[in-house]
């Protein structure tokens, strides 16, 4: 019964995906504010008015839920007949630094045997018009990095040099496509997909069978950057892609490094631009850069887990996001812990009352030590 009633939510959860209007920001906003996917199609409108974001315009797209769940329905079986993992964003599954990241997707579907996003996550991004200088860069960082996972977008140039390198040196590579995965763009690029399923994966939150559109790329530029730890520009004029992924990967507070090129190359000018305005650190080599994450450095011993056993299934979810992250406001343990807005204050006031956690100014809550 318990795989039924996940597959249930799973189909609520991309049908409220599907619906026109519903971004990952206001998606996030419903599933806190009613607790499931499953909950906000059976309110009523009066009740979706309450939530933050939510219109009169808006309420009446879920005129069309039915033919939303329909959908969802084809996108589960087409998923199925392609290998196609769904994993929507409160799936354990789902990558946690991306989660993270305030318009992270709602949906992901993913297809490989790769990692999803493990610890060392480094993002290559470039222009298509690559010179041998930038592929020469790639190819030389790709011989020096062991551990880490290389994360593109499978395009022409730079992308395309990263993920054959990655292969070439047996580092797990993932590719993010604008296109649902049962298609390769650009074509040319199937085998070196093909290829990356074996150690990395394909991912898209664009579903099975979705066509190309010119905002998807935009779309899929911010999860390269929500992915990784670091995105490393290593090409681009002063607009484009690269420009846009390293803009949201400041955004989310990850590090940026962009490689120095030929001054009279426009191929220099996006990646100057970046270090000239403190957007990005220069990059010199693949050492400095394992150095500034401390990537090279021993782990620490895992710390014993506290039992849990005697706490109720919310109260557990609440304690151990406290223990990861030392320290959450209210609205993150929600969101995080998937316990509805309204719930929420009883729980932490119960775990208040056995001094087991506190409340610190800002509203945030952490562990009782």
């Amino acid at each position: 019964m318990e795989s039924n009633r996940i597959t249930e939510e799973l189909l609520y959860e991309i049908a409220l995906s599907r619906l026109e209007g519903i971004g990952s920001v206001l998606y996030k906003n419903l599933l806190s504010h009613f607790g499931s996917a499953r909950d906000v199609f059976r309110i009523p409108s009066g009740k979706l008015l309450r939530v933050s974001g939510i219109g009169a315009h808006l309420v009446s797209v879920f005129s069309r839920k039915d033919e939303a769940l329909h959908e969802a329905e084809s996108i589960i079986e087409s998923s199925a007949r392609k290998n196609i993992r769904i994993v929507p964003l409160r799936s354990a599954d789902y990558p946690a630094a991306l989660k993270e990241t305030y318009d992270c997707p709602a949906v992901l579907y993913l297809k490989g045997n790769g990692p999803v996003a493990p610890r060392k996550t480094l993002a290559v991004v470039g222009t298509r018009d690559a010179t041998p200088y930038g592929k020469a860069v790639v190819t030389r960082l790709m011989a020096e990095l062991s551990g880490i996972q290389v994360i593109s977008g499978l395009a022409y140039g730079i992308d395309i040099t990263a993920h054959r390198e990655a292969l070439k040196n047996n580092l797990s590579t993932l590719g993010v496509l604008a296109n649902g995965l049962d298609t390769v763009y650009p074509s040319p690029h199937r085998k070196v997909a093909e290829e990356m399923l074996e150690q990395g994966l394909l991912i898209s939150e664009q579903p099975v069978f979705t066509r190309l559109h010119p905002q998807f790329f935009v779309s899929r530029n911010r999860i390269i950057a929500g992915l990784s730890e670091v995105v490393l520009v290593v090409e681009s004029a002063g607009k484009g892609g690269s420009m846009v992924t390293a803009e949201f990967a400041n955004n989310y507070n990850r590090e940026v490094f962009a490689v120095p090129g030929d001054l009279g190359k426009k191929q220099s000018e996006g990646t100057h631009r970046l270090i000239f305005e403190h957007k990005a650190h220069i990059f010199t080599d693949a050492a400095a850069l394992i150095d500034w994450m401390q990537w090279n450095t021993t782990a620490q011993p895992a710390k014993k887990e506290q039992d849990l056993s005697s706490f109720s299934e919310e109260e557990k979810a609440v304690l151990t996001l406290l223990a990861e992250r030392g320290e959450m406001q209210i609205d993150e343990l929600s969101w995080f812990a998937g316990v509805p807005a309204g719930r929420l204050p009883s729980v932490l006031l119960n775990l208040e009352f056995q001094e087991i956690i506190k409340q610190n100014p800002g509203k945030k809550f952490s562990l009782k030590r």
